[in-house]
């Protein structure tokens, strides 16, 4: 069980830190592709832009990951209570069900055993 755990754990940062990667390259490349629409920047301009619109990027992502996140964990908080409650219930109904069958074949065996 617990080889299982670290290997989902290994493949959920795998997941992390590609995701990450794929944003800080998405947000280089915006930063360049907005440089590139103001000729008029020197080149310590252009790169000090560059660097500032990444930074503000890439925070803007940190957070709405972060958010996105604890979202996801409270979701499956509330979807683990309710499949937990259905469970119980068909629990429930399975215990409800077999009893009402036991019940009735006492019933009819009863019946017929005093019909005799």
């Amino acid at each position: 069980m617990s080889a299982d755990r670290d290997v989902e754990s290994g493949l959920q940062r795998m997941e992390g830190y590609l995701l990450w990667t794929s944003k800080v390259t998405e947000t280089r490349a915006q930063a360049e592709e907005f440089t590139r629409r103001l000729p008029w920047l020197t080149t310590a301009q252009r790169e000090e832009v560059e660097r500032v619109f990444t930074e503000e990027r890439l925070a803007f992502h940190k957070a709405a990951l972060g958010q996105i996140a604890a979202r996801a964990r409270e979701l499956r908080g509330e979807y683990n209570e309710r499949y937990v409650r259905l469970k119980a219930r068909c629990l429930g109904w399975c215990v409800g069900g077999v009893g009402a069958v036991v019940a009735l074949c006492a019933y009819v065996t009863f019946s017929y055993v005093a019909q005799k």
